[in-house]
């Protein structure tokens, strides 16, 4: 190959590398992480943290820290290979499954919290005697409602398997 042909697939590459990303930070992981996961997808091969750091440009430090993260969302697994003394990752196959459960369940966790908070803060309003108390009664309401609301697409999303 020559050094234009190379120059050319390296720049396609950070160019999906780039977009790729960009997808994947709309789920909640930051731009190393997306980095990251993107990089040991498209490399098809098993990479060790120092691999990931020379691709990268981040220190082995950030690629440790983000390879735990992308196993903690289940995105990237820890491999084995006979005669390789370093931990090797690899991206886990089957993006959209993998992304919309994790998507999923992370915003049911995080709406039933929101509305157990909200759910406090009315009962809190109880022993305050104001004047306002009714308006805030209803807005907490309308957004509770509104949490519930998103529960429902979410849990149904979920019922029935969609992911």
């Amino acid at each position: 190959m020559t050094q234009e042909a190379d120059t050319n697939i390296e720049r396609v590459n950070n160019q999906i590398i780039s977009e790729f990303s960009k997808t994947l930070e709309m789920f909640s992981l930051n731009k190393t992480e997306a980095q990251l996961f993107v990089t040991l997808y498209l490399n098809g091969a098993p990479m060790t943290l120092d691999q990931m750091k020379d691709a990268l440009g981040k220190s082995k430090t950030a690629m440790s820290y983000a390879v735990r993260r992308l196993q903690e969302f289940n995105l990237v697994e820890r491999v084995f290979q006979k005669g390789v003394r370093k931990d090797l990752y690899e991206a886990r196959e089957d993006l959209y499954k993998k992304f919309m459960k994790t998507y999923v369940n992370r915003w049911l966790e995080s709406l039933n919290l929101q509305i157990n908070n909200l759910a406090d803060i009315q009962e809190d309003l109880d022993r305050y005697p104001h004047e306002q108390k009714e308006l805030f009664e209803h807005k907490i309401q309308e957004a509770i409602s509104f949490h519930r609301s998103l529960e429902t697409v979410f849990s149904n999303i979920k019922k029935n398997d969609f992911l």
